[in-house]
């Protein structure tokens, strides 16, 4: 059993002013994640036009982006208040559980996304066939299992880890790296167990979407009409640019060598992938996509006040 029944979660050590700052800049962000994402989710669940397998994978990003910044966002806004806070150890392990679930489907769904995107572009005449709607929801249910099962084992074997001694995490969360950092266990088990984990969680993944995104971008070149490669490409140019922030974040935190990389540059990584991201996505897909434009038209258009007079 673990001798530490709590952990101290440091945050970010600035003065009150920057704390004050940063606490309703994530506030302003948080709310705006919650409205934007929630807005796409319902466009996609209400306007008949985005029933497609596209656009039931982004409303499962999105659904997965609200449960990932609601992970985060409160524990944090209630550290920057404070100047830091103390989280129980089942609170800890628990939060490390359904941020590895988040993360982990985000993988998968985004691979899922990527192979859509490949089925669309490149066998246009078969898409319907393909991706018929009990294939998608096989695939979405398998991306969610995959995520939990996943994060199941990683947070199972670090919760079996001794902590004895020191308890303050220089973090503004449970992450995995931080926590080990604290274990008075050998950790190599649980390294090594990362390491296998990600070879179907990242390394086939990254793989598939570099694939995909191989033969997407040949078959685009093929189109004689400049008209017809521009229309392809913007159908794929949203997910593109989802894909590369999110992959190369994570590349940034976990992948990429710590020595020359301050706490505060890996803490500010993290925000963005946590928090920020959740964000961002649904401003690319609303900016880059006509059809969400249209149905927010229209969803906005069929309620205005004037239409009941």
């Amino acid at each position: 059993m673990s001798a530490v029944t709590e952990f101290i979660l440091l945050g970010f050590q600035v003065n009150q002013t920057a704390r004050m700052i940063m606490f309703l800049l994530l506030l302003v962000v948080y709310c705006a994640t919650l409205s934007m994402n929630l807005l796409i989710i319902t466009l996609v669940s209400t306007s008949k036009n985005l029933h497609t397998p596209m656009y039931l994978f982004i409303s499962q990003l999105f659904i997965n982006d609200i449960l990932l910044t609601t992970e985060i966002s409160p524990n944090t806004l209630y550290i920057l208040l404070n100047n830091g806070a103390t989280i129980t150890y089942i609170g800890c392990i628990a939060q490390l559980y359904f941020f590895g679930a988040s993360e982990a489907f985000e993988c998968l769904i985004l691979t899922v996304m990527s192979y859509d995107r490949y089925v669309a572009i490149c066998n246009p005449l078969r898409y319907t066939s393909i991706m018929t709607t009990t294939y998608c929801i096989k695939l979405v249910v398998t991306s969610w299992l995959a995520g939990i099962s996943i994060s199941m084992i990683t947070s199972v074997t670090t919760s079996v880890q001794n902590f004895c001694g020191p308890n303050t995490i220089d973090h503004f969360f449970c992450d995995l790296v931080p926590l080990l950092e604290l274990s008075c266990s050998d950790t190599y088990i649980v390294h090594l167990e990362t390491s296998l984990l990600g070879i179907p969680l990242v390394v086939i993944p990254i793989i598939i979407i570099l694939f995909s995104y191989t033969k997407i971008i040949v078959n685009i070149l093929r189109i004689p009409s400049s008209t017809g490669r521009q229309k392809a490409f913007s159908t794929c140019s949203s997910h593109l640019i989802v894909v590369s922030i999110f992959y190369w974040t994570i590349f940034g935190v976990y992948i990429l060598p710590t020595k020359g990389k301050t706490l505060y540059i890996n803490k500010s990584l993290s925000l963005l992938y946590t928090v920020f991201t959740s964000l961002i996505n649904p401003i690319i897909y609303s900016l880059k996509n006509n059809d969400i434009k249209k149905a927010l038209h229209e969803h906005i258009y069929t309620r205005a006040p004037w239409k009941s007079l």
